[in-house]
């Protein structure tokens, strides 16, 4: 349960909580769990309280909408794109971003490559993982990942940190369980293949309506909007 909408210091107070809660449960330490403040709609003066009361990092679903925003919040903070990328926005992108979640192509990893490489910069990226099998979820499905990692991990002006997923959209968390395992799982297995240009330093799983869940089976980022920002209109 959440404060209502305008009281943003206390549902960070209440996640902050939750997160020490969902850690101290699966034997794990609270700074080991990044919070990535999801902020679609969301206004820049609510991101700015967000901001000034302690988050860091602030997540962005479309690049259009995170360049018209960013403009209007003067204060530091790290950038992350979550929502799927077309390549036809991928050069605004790294132009924007600090890491980009969601690259789940080696099309859109080569595009991202080329666009940092005239940027002159090393772009941090999340490969996206579809595990819960949904169709009309973005990602490689697990079972492509080891390869793709082969053939994107030459590309230059790209840096792989990790994996990220959505579970699937269920109400029953032990429905939902089954996804993060299976990306913790590959997670493991790829940081033990040790592949070279490949760093398994994130493993980005868990929103609002899951982040305990995904906590207790090792997530260290965590994506939330409404539990820090309210009930979207």
């Amino acid at each position: 349960m959440f404060t209502k909408m305008g009281d943003i210091r206390e549902n960070i107070k209440i996640l902050e909580d939750n997160i020490a809660e969902a850690a101290e449960k699966a034997g794990r330490h609270r700074e080991k769990i990044t919070v990535v403040a999801v902020s679609k709609t969301v206004e820049p003066e609510r991101i700015r309280e967000a901001i000034r009361c302690g988050i860091k990092i602030i997540g962005e679903n479309k690049v259009q909408e995170a360049e018209r925003k960013f403009k209007q919040i003067p204060e530091e903070f790290e950038k992350h794109l979550v929502g799927h990328l077309q390549t036809n926005k991928a050069k605004k992108a790294v132009e924007l971003f600090d890491m980009i979640q969601s690259v789940d192509s080696l099309k859109l990893a080569e595009e991202v490559s080329k666009r940092a490489q005239q940027k002159g910069k090393t772009m941090d990226v999340l490969v996206e993982v579809n595990t819960s099998g949904e169709p009309s979820k973005f990602g490689l499905e697990p079972d492509e990942v080891l390869d793709f990692m082969k053939q994107a991990s030459s590309l230059e002006g790209i840096k792989i940190k990790g994996l990220m997923t959505v579970g699937l959209f269920s109400s029953d968390m032990e429905e939902v369980r089954p996804c993060f395992k299976r990306l913790k799982s590959l997670f493991d297995e790829l940081k033990g293949r040790k592949i070279p240009g490949i760093e398994m330093r994130y493993l980005s799983m868990g929103m609002t309506q899951d982040y305990q869940v995904a906590i207790e089976e090792g997530a260290n980022m965590i994506r939330i909007g409404t539990a820090i920002f309210g009930r979207r209109e």
